[in-house]
């Protein structure tokens, strides 16, 4: 399969991961469509058009073309050798309204975490080909805070390293009073899922197809 962008992912799996599938309706592990949870079709397909297309994931590293002469196999390589130097860890995980969407997110964000993102933000772009005007004027550089938008003209984007916000997207964009409304609706299933801290064991290389769907290449565990 040709993809047209990569990036890399923190992957839940388990049933919390499977849940997350089903609700967006696309599981990046198998790169296809899946049907929402009993119930909730309707309140999916309305509340996660966009986030569908990504799958459910955190963002480590927010997608990029492939630089020029670069290849994916050592883009891999790259991201494996980071992987093997870093410890794997847990996350408390709590559901949040912030910044425009319902969302999963830690309590706090634990010293592994940290180093796991600044790592493959600053070690892989080598690998990330500049933004074209384009995907530069999307990102509205003009209405960004001076140090995100430091970081979107260094790193290609703006919520990296000291603005990083882990979190897992449940919902499109939209206001604090419907993004309560989705997190009150899936609180009953999400609830004993999140019960437990999640382990983030490994860190997902992914690419996005022509139609703007992201698939699972490769997961690299955490050996540190």
């Amino acid at each position: 399969m040709q993809f047209r962008r990569f990036a890399v992912y923190h992957l839940p799996d388990g049933e919390l991961g499977d849940f997350g599938a089903a609700w967006l309706g696309w599981d990046l592990r198998s790169g296809t469509a899946v049907a929402h949870p009993d119930g909730l079709d309707e309140a999916a397909r309305d509340a996660t058009a966009t986030p569908r297309r990504y799958g459910f994931h955190a963002t480590l590293k927010a997608p990029f073309r492939l630089a020029q002469g670069r290849e994916l196999s050592e883009l891999a390589l790259a991201l494996r050798m980071i992987c093997d130097r870093l410890a794997p860890f847990a996350l408390d995980l709590v559901p949040s309204r912030d910044w425009g969407f319902a969302a999963l997110r830690p309590g706090q964000q634990p010293p592994e975490l940290v180093a796991l993102e600044s790592s493959v933000v600053t070690r892989l772009d080598e690998f990330r080909a500049p933004l074209t005007p384009q995907e530069y004027d999307r990102r509205r550089p003009e209405a960004l805070p001076a140090q995100a938008r430091k970081h979107l003209d260094h790193w290609g984007y703006p919520f990296v390293l000291d603005l990083f916000s882990y979190h897992l997207t449940l919902s499109d964009g939209m206001d604090a009073r419907a993004a309560g409304a989705v997190l009150d609706l899936l609180s009953p299933r999400l609830s004993p899922l999140i019960a437990p801290p999640m382990r983030v064991n490994a860190a997902a290389l992914v690419g996005e197809d022509e139609a703007g769907f992201f698939h699972l290449i490769e997961e690299f565990p955490l050996r540190g």
